[in-house]
């Protein structure tokens, strides 16, 4: 029934209720039926005026039914077709934008962090401090190991230089003093032996001057041995072992220094520090601690300019990726930026659990734009060798402007102030979008935003 057709409906049915009601019974009494007349005329003709004002300014195929409806607010696009790249996408699927190389910045020793230099977001350069820590009682073993360094090299000059000439005179007076008195001893040993051959001398006398005797001569031998080890000097194997326990003093202060270079914690390469896992006056430790004790990492660090996207391949897809593969890379933050990249590895084995295989991707040159750990979409792309199939036009539509329901996939066409509903068919997917193969020819005035609860024939305005 057409919009006039209603209208015309409706004015009957209203002027058949006012003459109803306008009904004067028999029994009653009559008062003015002219007067009476007048005002139902009256009120007949206000009636089709205002009808006949509402006819004039309704849209075409409105009905009464739409007096008064404004109908929901949409956004629409129209549809276009679209040349393709030389560029054929032969994959698309999503994965985390993550540094190559993510290095936990970790003390070599164990301490209190006295100093803390570095914020979360930092640039930092390769051997720059990071932080400081208590380095007192590292110091005081560093000096007494210098200490016994000192003298060790002394014993060893010591040993290196020989006797002194002192030392060589008091050695030749003692050997002259033995001398003498192995020689006085003799001339005793001769007297008595001729007093005893006498018998003026008891035999015990002839026995003490002998032993006397014997005692001087032993003792001058020695002291001509102590003069010669005196010229000589010290033994070789005394001198290397000096020489040993000096290198041993020399490395224990090496040590100690290497040790307290450690106290100061430097960068490792060039970087962005992702995280600060500690905080200063806290403690540190080479082992593995609960976490309400000591802390083994101080920082996360990473070159911003060394990024790539790790996803996760399904087994049936994998024979279209393989190593050096050009791709686009589209983070979701920002869908509009397209990043040259290429395929770096894939793994040697796959994941049994999710039946997938993982394939990192290296963004060739990555901006701000891109962060850590957020998704992106990657687009494995292969040249196409049939340029005639290059140039064959196709649609894309938004992908949220596809609607489904129980006839299949379908989008919402704006007609004459009504949402109309259109099949389609779909196919592949691209940077968010959708390629239509059948449904739509282009031109259409396609429903884009305002989607929600709307169904066909609904009444729809375009949001200005």
């Amino acid at each position: 029934m057409s919009g006039f057709d209603n209208i015309s409906q409706f004015m009957t049915d209203k002027l058949t209720q006012d003459l109803n009601s306008l009904r004067i019974e028999r029994h009653k009494r009559t008062g003015d039926r002219s007067g009476r007349k007048w005002m139902v005329l009256g009120a007949i003709a206000l009636i089709a005026l205002v009808v006949a004002a509402l006819v004039a300014f309704m849209p075409a195929g409105a009905g009464l039914a739409d007096l008064g409806t404004k109908g929901q607010e949409v956004g629409v696009t129209v549809v276009a077709r679209q040349l393709p790249s030389a560029d054929n996408v032969v994959l698309t699927a999503g994965g985390y934008i993550i540094p190559r190389r993510r290095i936990e910045v970790s003390s070599k020793i164990s301490g209190r962090v006295e100093r803390l230099l570095v914020e979360k977001g930092d640039s930092v350069r390769s051997g720059q401090v990071l932080a400081y820590l208590d380095d007192r009682e590292m110091r005081a073993q560093l000096e007494q190991a210098r200490a016994t360094k000192m003298a060790a090299e002394a014993r060893l000059k010591e040993a290196l230089a020989g006797s002194r000439p002192q030392e060589i005179q008091r050695a030749t007076a003692a050997v002259e003093e033995a001398d003498a008195t192995a020689k006085t001893a003799s001339f005793n040993l001769d007297r008595a032996m001729r007093l005893r051959a006498a018998g003026v001398l008891a035999q015990q006398a002839l026995d003490d001057a002998q032993n006397a005797h014997d005692v001087a001569v032993a003792q001058a031998k020695v002291a001509k041995e102590n003069l010669e080890l005196t010229r000589i000097g010290p033994r070789q194997e005394q001198i290397d072992l000096t020489r040993a326990q000096l290198a041993e003093s020399d490395a224990a202060v090496r040590w100690l220094e290497a040790q307290l270079e450690n106290t100061i914690i430097r960068a490792p390469v060039d970087g962005t520090v992702l995280e600060r896992l500690i905080e200063q006056g806290e403690m540190v430790t080479t082992g593995y601690v609960s976490g309400r004790g000591a802390k083994s990492a101080f920082c996360s660090i990473a070159n911003l300019r060394d990024l790539e996207v790790e996803l996760d391949i399904n087994e049936s897809d994998i024979p279209r990726v393989h190593l050096d593969q050009d791709c686009m890379v589209s983070p979701d933050s920002y869908p509009d930026r397209k990043y040259k990249a290429r395929v770096r590895e894939i793994a040697p084995e796959a994941n049994r659990q999710k039946a997938t295989i993982q394939v990192k991707v290296a963004i060739e040159n990555p901006d701000e734009y891109l962060r850590p750990e957020t998704n992106a979409k990657v687009n494995f792309l292969e040249e196409k060798k049939d340029s005639a199939a290059t140039q064959e036009s196709r649609i894309l539509i938004p992908k949220t402007a596809v609607a489904s329901g129980g006839s299949g996939p379908g989008v919402f066409l704006f007609k004459d102030g009504r949402a109309v509903r259109q099949g389609i068919q779909t196919g592949r997917e691209l940077w968010g979008q959708v390629e239509i193969k059948s449904g739509l020819a282009g031109g259409e005035q396609l429903i884009v935003r305002g989607l929600e609860g709307l169904k066909d024939g609904d009444k729809v305005t375009i949001k200005q």
